[in-house]
């Protein structure tokens, strides 16, 4: 009998234990701009805990970078995904996105800006470890991760998940204080051999702690189940590239915030 209590109370003790994600939209600004954010955290956890800056796709803030976010918090960090583009801003099919993320990829002083923004709302949080902080973005987002880093921001690691990684200043790179991995589809269309070329001569010049991992039979928005199973389409999903680059980042968030 008193074995049976005693499982009963263990029993108890884990499920009240349990994660529990808790998650919140957060307004912010950056200049006059409104900017709304999502933030998630396991209030099972005490305490200060590593954050994570989470960029979003050219299609802005919506389900798929909010899972991410929460899936962050899952593995005990806190989680911000901060917003490019503004309050209400969210594109609605290719064309609107396009035009969207152009704004930025030809401003990239607003698209640090705006980074940067989303990157004090996650340090000033009352549970983050000011002292450990990485950005990942995707696509859109693993770009303007990588632009985050070549302004100089002051923090441990920037991944970038079939991002785009052209910048107008390479020599910006000199900025970096982030070790830096990217991860990419090995048969991405929308990433040009003479880009990732120039990507690696920037890194080397600058002389930046980096890697890269190249992901065969995938194409761009390879994390992303709703890029479809089209590879030819030159965006789609695949299963074991989503698998393995998410263990990529795991083991690299391991090793820098050690």
């Amino acid at each position: 009998m008193k074995y049976l209590l005693g499982i009963l109370i263990a029993l108890a003790w884990a499920a009240s234990a349990e994660a529990k994600v808790m998650t919140e939209v957060v307004e912010y600004k950056q200049g006059d701009t409104v900017l709304e954010g999502y933030l998630a955290y396991d209030d099972a956890i005490k305490g200060k805990r590593p954050g994570v800056l989470v960029i979003h796709e050219w299609t802005g803030i919506g389900p798929y970078v909010k899972t991410r976010v929460e899936q962050l918090a899952k593995l005990g960090y806190i989680a911000f995904a901060a917003d490019i583009y503004g309050k209400g801003v969210r594109p609605k099919n290719r064309e609107e996105a396009g035009a969207e993320a152009g704004k930025y990829r030809s401003d990239r002083e607003l698209m640090r800006a705006r980074a940067n923004a989303g990157l004090d709302v996650l340090r000033a949080h009352r549970l983050t470890d000011s002292k450990r902080i990485a950005a990942i973005g995707y696509c859109f987002g693993g770009g303007t991760a990588l632009e985050l880093a070549r302004g100089g921001a002051d923090i441990a690691g920037v991944v970038s998940f079939h991002g785009n990684l052209d910048t107008p200043n390479p020599a910006d790179a000199k900025n970096i204080r982030a070790r830096v991995l990217v991860l990419h589809g090995a048969d991405d269309p929308h990433v040009s051999a003479e880009q990732v070329a120039a990507f690696q001569k920037e890194m080397r010049d600058a002389k930046v702690d980096w890697q890269m991992v190249y992901y065969g039979r995938a194409v761009h928005s390879f994390t992303n189940p709703e890029a479809g199973n089209d590879p030819s389409a030159g965006a789609a999903y695949n299963e074991k590239a989503d698998k393995r680059s998410w263990e990529a980042m795991k083991a690299f968030f391991a090793e820098i915030f050690k």
